[in-house]
């Protein structure tokens, strides 16, 4: 009986200490974030060529800040990596232009970005053949 009660004190202690733990990072982010609610942000600038850790650059009245960011550097889209869209599977293959297309339906834009509400992007179609040749053995030469 002892030492369920000894047990149930020692949980209770654990769950005072992490309830504290959680109040200090509250109030350090508090410390640390702004009382602004209108932060307008910019593109993120890759800190050389394209892609890659770059910044981004955010004011709110007389205040700015830096965030960190990344451009994948296979994001080389148009449209920008701060406007998620949510895309269709591959069109068909158009004889005339040697090209199949799908569109993207704007899912979220990061960053007050300035997104089209829907965009088409296009890849030349395939030359090659596929085969299905798993599972399959060569004929027998007699």
């Amino acid at each position: 009986m002892q030492v369920q009660g000894l047990l149930l004190l020692l949980a209770l202690i654990l769950l005072a200490a992490t309830a504290e733990a959680g109040k200090n990072k509250k109030e350090k982010a508090k410390k640390d974030g702004s009382e602004c609610e209108d932060w307008r942000w910019g593109p993120c600038v890759p800190n050389s060529k394209d892609c890659g850790l770059g910044y981004r650059e955010g004011t709110c009245k007389d205040e700015s800040k830096k965030l960190k960011c990344k451009i994948p550097c296979n994001w080389k889209k148009k449209f920008g990596a701060d406007c998620k869209y949510k895309f269709e599977s591959w069109g068909g293959c158009s004889a005339q232009t040697g090209v199949k297309t799908r569109s993207g339906i704007l899912k979220k834009a990061l960053y007050n970005a300035q997104c089209e509400e829907i965009v088409y992007v296009t890849k030349p179609c395939s030359s090659k053949i596929k085969q299905k040749s798993k599972g399959q053995s060569p004929p027998l030469l007699s």
